[in-house]
C-alpha cells in the first residue's frame, strides 16, 4: 500500500499552489491591500489582546489597595512583574525583545524589513507582565514590534518584494498604533514621522487600510468612547496664545530632560556586565520610586485621565503622602516631582529586564506638565487658565519632543481625547515644542543610536537610498596583489594576468601596505635593466583613502568626493578584503532606488 499523504504537506502544496495562481493572475500592487487588510486585523486583535492582559493582571494585583495609605504592595509588584518578565525572556523567548521601535526601524534600514516570527506575541506576553505588575513603561513600543513583526512576516509568506515587506512592517506598526489608541490618523502618521516610512500614491491605501481595520476591530470590541475622557469646560481664547508658546517651549525642554536622561541610565544599565546587578538596581530604583509616587505604577493612565477630569487631589491617592486636605503648594511639588522621577522609573524597568516603551510614559508626563504649567500660572495670579485644557496641551508637547513627531503628537491626542476643539494650542505646542528640541537633538528618542551608527533610513533618498546598501555586498575580489619586495619582471608577470590597472600591495599578515597603479609604473615596465633592481616597494604609493568595512556607505561617498578616486581599498582592522569601485556602487545605487523608491 503506498503512503498516505500528510497533512501539512498537503496544506503546503496547496498554498505553494495559491502563490503561484497569484502570482500569474493578480498584481503584487493589488495584492498588498488584501495583506493591508489582514495585518490590520491581526494587529487589532492583538492590540485588544495586549490591553486586556495588562487590565486584567493590574485590576488583580491593586483591586484591593488602600487610597487612604501608603501601601507596601508597591514595592513588592514592579519588582516580581520584571522578574517573571526576565525569565520569560531568557528561558522562553532566548531572544533581546526590548526597545521595540528601535528594532523595527533597524529591520527596515538593515535587515530587509525581516523581523524575527516569535517577534508577533513574546512581546506580548512580556510587556503585559512587566506593565500589569507595575513597570513604568507603555505597551506601544511593543505593539509596534508586534504588528511590525505580523506585517513583515506575512509579506515573507506569501513571498512579496523588499520594497512591500517594508510597507507591511509599516502598515503592522501603524496598526498596532491605530488599535491601542483608537486612533487611525495617529497610525498612519507614525509611520511617517517616526518610522519614516514615504507617504506614496502605492502606500497610503494600504497604511489607511490597515488603520482604520484596526481601530474598528478597537471600536468593536471595547466600545466607541475615547481612550480619555475630555469634556472641554472652557474656550481657548487668543488672548491665551502667549502661555500655549512659554508651555510649547517647556515641553521641548522637558523633552529633552527626558531623551538625555533615558540614555544616561541606558547608558549606566549597559556598563554593568552582570544580569542580576541589572536586576537589583533596576528593580531597587522602579520599586522605591512606585512606592514613594504611585501614580508612576504601570502606564499611569487612570492619572492622565483624573487630570483631565479636574480630580486634582486624587493624584496622591495610596500614597504615604496622602491627604484629604493636601495643600496647593503640595500638589504642585508632588506632581513635579512625578515629572522628573518618571523618566527614571521607565528606565529603570527597562534596564532591569523589563519590556515596554517609551511611548506611554512621554504622553504622561506631557500631561503632568501641562498641568503643572496651568497649575503654577494661575497660583502666581495669572488670568485663569484652565488646567484640564493644558494638561491635555501639554500631552503633544512633550510626545512631539520626544519623538519628533509633530503632526503624530497633534492627532493622536486629539484622537485620544476627543479635543479638537483645541486644535489650535495643540498646533501651536506641538511645533514650539519640536522646534525647541530640534536644537539639541537632531534625532529621536528611537532614532538617534542608529543614526549614530548609520544605520537609519530616513526620508531624504540619496541618504536612504545609501543606508540601504553595505559596503560588504559591493566588494569586487578580482585585484591580483603584490608584494613589497617583488621586482619589477615578477610585477609585470603579474600585469600580464590582470584585467585591472590597481593593485593592492600586501605584507606577510595579509596587511594593505600600499597600492601600485598601472598608470605610474608604464615608463619603467618595458625597461628590461630594471626588472632585477626595482622592487614594489620602491614604486608603490599610498591609496587616497581606505575604507572599513564597516563603515556606512554614506561615509565611503563622502571618500570618493573628497579624493576624486574611482577605486578604494577596502579593510578590516588593517586587513585586506578587496576593493570598492564607483561604478559598482552606482550600479547598485541605481537598483535599490529603483526598488524601493518608485510609485
Amino acid at each position: 500500500m503506498k503512503p498516505q499523504k500528510q497533512p501539512s504537506r498537503n496544506v503546503s502544496g496547496l498554498f505553494m499552489n495559491f502563490l503561484s495562481w497569484r502570482e500569474r493572475h493578480v498584481k503584487e500592487k493589488n495584492f498588498l491591500v488584501v495583506l493591508a487588510l489582514f495585518v490590520g486585523l491581526l494587529c487589532g486583535l492583538a492590540a485588544i489582546l495586549l490591553k486586556w492582559l495588562i487590565s486584567s493582571i493590574s485590576g488583580a494585583l491593586t483591586s484591593h489597595i488602600s487610597v487612604y495609605q501608603g501601601n507596601y504592595l508597591y514595592i513588592l509588584l514592579p519588582s516580581i512583574g520584571v522578574i517573571l518578565t526576565v525569565l520569560y525572556v531568557r528561558y522562553f523567548v532566548k531572544d533581546n525583545i526590548s526597545h521595540g521601535v528601535t528594532k523595527v526601524l533597524y529591520a527596515i534600514s538593515r535587515n530587509k524589513s525581516r523581523l524575527k516570527r516569535h517577534n508577533m506575541y513574546t512581546s506580548v506576553v512580556a510587556s503585559s507582565i512587566t506593565i500589569g505588575f507595575g513597570g513604568s513603561v507603555g505597551a506601544e513600543g511593543p505593539i509596534v514590534y508586534t504588528g511590525g513583526a505580523i506585517g513583515s512576516n506575512i509579506g515573507q509568506w506569501f513571498r512579496m518584494s523588499p520594497r512591500n515587506i517594508m510597507l507591511l512592517v509599516g502598515c503592522g506598526a501603524a496598526a498596532g498604533i491605530a488599535g491601542i489608541f483608537k486612533a487611525p490618523i495617529a497610525g498612519l502618521l507614525f509611520t511617517l514621522e517616526v518610522l519614516m516610512i514615504d507617504l506614496t500614491t502605492v502606500s497610503v491605501m494600504p497604511l489607511l487600510i490597515a488603520s482604520i481595520t484596526s481601530t474598528t476591530i478597537a471600536y468593536v470590541y471595547t466600545g466607541y468612547d475615547f481612550e480619555f475622557f475630555f469634556a472641554q469646560s472652557e474656550d481657548f481664547y487668543a488672548a491665551k496664545i502667549p502661555f500655549a508658546l512659554i508651555l510649547g517651549v517647556l515641553c521641548g525642554l522637558v523633552s529633552l530632560y527626558f531623551t538625555r536622561v533615558m540614555n544616561m541610565m541606558e547608558n549606566f544599565f549597559n556598563r554593568m556586565k552582570s544580569r542580576v546587578t541589572k536586576l537589583a538596581i533596576g528593580c531597587g530604583i522602579l520599586s522605591l520610586l512606585v512606592f514613594l509616587f504611585p501614580p508612576l505604577y504601570g502606564e499611569g493612565y487612570d492619572s492622565i485621565i483624573e487630570l483631565l477630569s479636574g480630580d486634582t487631589s486624587a493624584i496622591v491617592n495610596g500614597s504615604i503622602f496622602y491627604s484629604e486636605g493636601s495643600s496647593s503648594w503640595f500638589i504642585l511639588l508632588f506632581i513635579l516631582m512625578i515629572v522628573a522621577f518618571k523618566v527614571f522609573a521607565t528606565s529603570a524597568t527597562n534596564g532591569a529586564g523589563g519590556v515596554g516603551g517609551t511611548f506611554a510614559p512621554s504622553l504622561y508626563v506631557g500631561c503632568m506638565t501641562g498641568f503643572v504649567f496651568a497649575y503654577a500660572a494661575n497660583m502666581m495670579g495669572f488670568d485663569e487658565i484652565s488646567t484640564k485644557n493644558f494638561a491635555l496641551i501639554g500631552m503633544a508637547g512633550v510626545m512631539s519632543g520626544v519623538m519628533h513627531a509633530p503632526l503624530m503628537a497633534i492627532f493622536l491626542t486629539a484622537e485620544l481625547t476627543g479635543g479638537y476643539q483645541l486644535f489650535l494650542p495643540l498646533l501651536i505646542v506641538s511645533t514650539v515644542s519640536y522646534a525647541t528640541i530640534k536644537m539639541f537633538e537632531p534625532y529621536s528618542i528611537y532614532a538617534m543610536r542608529l543614526a549614530q551608527r548609520g544605520d537609519l533610513l530616513t526620508h531624504h533618498k540619496d541618504k536612504a537610498v545609501l543606508t540601504l546598501l553595505k559596503v560588504n555586498n559591493v566588494i569586487e575580489n578580482d585585484l591580483l596583489s603584490v608584494t613589497p619586495d617583488m621586482n619589477l619582471k615578477q610585477m609585470v608577470d603579474t600585469i600580464s594576468k590582470s584585467h585591472r590597472n590597481i593593485f593592492p600591495v600586501l605584507d606577510d599578515e595579509n596587511k594593505l601596505v600600499g597600492i601600485v597603479l598601472l598608470d605610474d609604473i608604464r615608463n619603467i615596465m618595458f625597461r628590461a635593466d630594471l626588472y632585477k633592481k626595482m622592487y614594489v616597494g620602491n614604486f608603490m604609493s599610498s591609496p587616497p583613502a581606505v575604507v572599513e568595512i564597516k563603515e556606512s556607505m554614506d561615509m565611503v561617498m563622502k571618500k570618493f568626493d573628497d579624493t576624486g578616486a574611482w577605486n578604494l581599498p577596502v579593510v578590516d582592522n588593517g586587513k585586506y578584503v578587496g576593493f570598492v569601485s564607483k561604478s559598482k556602487i552606482f550600479n547598485s545605487y541605481r537598483r535599490v532606488l529603483r526598488h524601493y523608491c518608485e510609485d
